[in-house]
């Protein structure tokens, strides 16, 4: 038996946003059934950034992502984010394949969004805003433009020209576009924050009735994009409970006492497998606090697995003598 190895090229013809949105949805779907393992992210911390374990078995294939964020990397031409996943037979533990998971870290994380705002955002929603700019907003806009018709893109950035860069390219895909300040950007339909940031970017009076949020940024302990107030007013619902409440947007309010475990209205796949409402009204607030699962990618991983055996793409490698 061989592993196949997969590179980011190889990764990257292998999988669309649909196939990619439609493995996400049932990965959530099949955890809030109970029909998914999935032990806790491992951390390992360093004084730049940090290492992460993470694995899950679901869909008939178990694996490990292993992966790392260190924001400091592009001074050095690095990537921020770096990943490799191993998919395993669960019935004999052989791993199947080796592949990059940089690229399906970010499109993983995309989906997620897509599928969140599909179940959680008004229908007509029109207007969309974006505090944070960089690689991973371009995901979130791919994956939103499949389900709605996006008139407006609002971009805000620190960098006005990732800002720029960012709107041309939403216009290069039919869909006008203008640079903002966050003030401005948080007048949407849909609201979109895929920052880095340690203290709130986005304020409570900035929102809207009816606005959905996509928090994407915080992803560890002590991260926050937006105001306490924001999720004390809004239905929030998380990924993962656990994981949201120790490093999710919700970690700095659950953390001062001034939000409980109780005030999570749901996870993603209890609202996707009709367990627990999604948006029951025109006039509230939602909020998806997205951590990223390992769930996510091995559903993504099983797709680029079955498409590589189709198409005989990869190098084929023997690591055991068998």
């Amino acid at each position: 038996m061989e592993t196949i190895i997969l590179r980011e090229d190889d990764v990257e013809e292998l999988i669309t946003m649909e196939e990619a949105m439609n493995a996400v949805e049932e990965a959530f779907r099949l955890y809030a059934l109970g029909k998914a393992s999935m032990p806790p992210k491992v951390y390992l911390n360093f004084s730049k950034g940090d290492l992460r374990a993470m694995p899950a078995h679901i869909m008939g294939y178990a694996g490990i992502k292993w992966v790392n964020s260190h924001p400091s990397n592009p001074d050095v031409g690095l990537p921020t984010v770096m990943a490799l996943m191993i998919l395993n037979s669960p019935e004999t533990g052989f791993p199947l394949a080796v592949m990059d998971a940089t690229f399906l870290t970010s499109l993983r994380t995309g989906a997620a969004g897509g599928v969140a705002a599909k179940y959680l955002a008004r229908k007509d929603s029109r207007v969309f805003g974006f505090v944070g700019c960089g690689k991973q907003a371009y995901f979130q806009f791919d994956a939103l433009r499949r389900i709605f018709d996006i008139d407006l893109v609002k971009a805000c950035d620190l960098r006005r020209e990732v800002a720029e860069a960012f709107g041309e390219y939403c216009r290069k895909a039919g869909v006008d576009a203008m640079v903002a300040d966050a003030r401005e950007a948080c007048k949407c339909d849909v609201l979109v924050t895929t920052t880095p940031s340690r203290w709130p970017v986005v304020k409570a009076s900035w929102i809207n009735k009816g606005t959905h949020i996509n928090a994407i940024g915080a992803d560890a302990e002590g991260k926050q994009e937006l105001e306490i107030e924001i999720l004390l007013k809004g239905k929030v619902v998380v990924d993962d409970i656990e994981q949201a409440t120790h490093g999710g947007e919700i970690n700095v309010a659950i953390s001062k006492g001034e939000m409980r475990r109780e005030d999570i209205h749901a996870t993603i796949g209890e609202v996707i497998a009709g367990i627990k409402p999604g948006r029951e009204s025109d006039e509230e607030i939602t909020i998806f606090d997205s951590t990223g699962l390992a769930i996510q990618d091995i559903a993504v991983g099983k797709v680029v697995f079955e498409n590589a055996r189709k198409e005989n793409r990869g190098i084929k490698m023997q690591f055991f003598r068998i």
